[in-house]
């Protein structure tokens, strides 16, 4: 395992580059993000270690980060003051670009991968914005009337994103889709619904719905178009289907002791998933769908409203953190398993997920 110390700066995001396996970012806050500055840091894995190549101070705090999809050496760090900064490694001490138009804290932004001169925003203000890098005003702004944590474009349409929020429901948007009174909304799942786990383990009897929670991140199946996973603040990852809304989740992974801040798909296997906790802890989980435990596309469109999902299960847990655990990523090169993750103990540590799996 490698470790890298952001003194004096307390970890909320960390990417690998989608260029360069041995590069990655992280993007930290100092005082745990509630008061005072930020810190981008452009990091190189090399035979001494991880060693810092730039690193550029914000004047709010950093919350998440993206890197550009079209230029290997540019990346975007949302913020506590509203702004999206764009931050280029070749380029000293400033941004090569920013953006304000989100009225409250950033917490989130994503770059689409398929038309990569897009990327997405989502913010505390309530709104999803949708913005291009040669533009200097937001190109579409998609109204969710509540805290917005994480938004997301599908790895598979140019046209779909999605995002979770403090109201404990998933949205989809279809850009394709006319405007009208919907603002592109297409899919709405409410990820406490009624009855949904009823009778398993860790939930509520059958009479009763899981009482709604905040929902702090999300992300797409990388292989999967219509799978998507979500978990916050009642500790559950859950798993769900776009094209049945109303079904409830597939998949339900049970485990954290505290909220979870963040999830991620692996990019090489379609049945593991990576998550990390203010339970100090990061997680490596199946959703059984590799074994035939999860139902078969038939089976599920034909059960009823609130059929208890399929457990997952734990596969290996990575607890060297001493803080909370706030981002985690996949390196997309190699053979599957390194990843890194970051927190609040100032902590960056790269690692194998093979090396804690039973």
């Amino acid at each position: 395992m490698l470790e890298f110390r952001t003194e004096g700066y307390n970890g909320y995001a960390v990417k690998y580059s989608p260029f360069f396996d041995s590069r990655l970012a992280v993007a930290a806050s100092s005082n745990f993000g509630l008061v005072g500055n930020g810190r981008f840091y452009i990091l190189e894995l090399t035979p001494n270690g991880i060693v810092p190549i730039k690193w550029f101070t914000t004047q709010d705090a950093l919350y998440d980060l993206a890197w550009s999809e079209i230029h290997e050496n540019q990346a975007l760090v949302s913020s506590g003051d509203g702004s999206i900064k764009l931050f280029d490694a070749t380029v000293d001490e400033f941004p090569i670009q920013g953006w304000k138009e989100h009225t409250r804290e950033v917490f989130s932004v994503h770059w689409n991968l398929i038309a990569k001169d897009k990327f997405c925003s989502s913010s505390w203000d309530g709104t999803v914005k949708i913005w291009s890098p040669a533009r200097q005003q937001s190109l579409l702004t998609l109204p969710t009337q509540t805290c917005t944590y994480s938004a997301a474009f599908s790895p598979h349409s140019p046209d779909i994103l999605s995002c979770v929020s403090s109201d404990s429901y998933v949205r989809v948007f279809d850009l394709r889709t006319p405007t009208s009174a919907s603002n592109h909304l297409t899919v709405q799942i409410p990820i406490h619904g009624a009855g949904m786990g009823a009778g398993k383990p860790g939930f509520p009897p059958a009479s009763g719905a899981v009482p709604p929670s905040e929902a702090l991140t999300h992300d797409w199946n990388k292989y999967r178009p219509t799978v998507l996973a979500t978990a916050g603040v009642d500790r559950t990852i859950r798993t769900f289907d776009i094209r049945a809304p109303n079904q409830g989740p597939l998949c339900a992974m049970i485990g954290h002791e505290y909220a979870i801040r963040k999830v991620t798909w692996s990019p090489h296997l379609s049945h593991v998933l990576l998550s990390a906790s203010y339970d100090m802890t990061c997680r490596v989980w199946s959703d059984g769908s590799e074994t035939g435990a999860l139902a078969t596309d038939t089976d599920f469109m034909r059960s009823g409203p609130g059929a208890a999902p399929t457990m997952g299960r734990e596969l290996g847990r990575m607890g060297r953190h001493t803080e909370f655990v706030t981002g985690v990523d996949w390196c997309l090169f190699g053979s599957e398993g390194w990843c890194a993750s970051c927190g609040w103990d100032e902590k960056l540590c790269v690692w194998d997920v093979r090396a804690v799996m039973g």
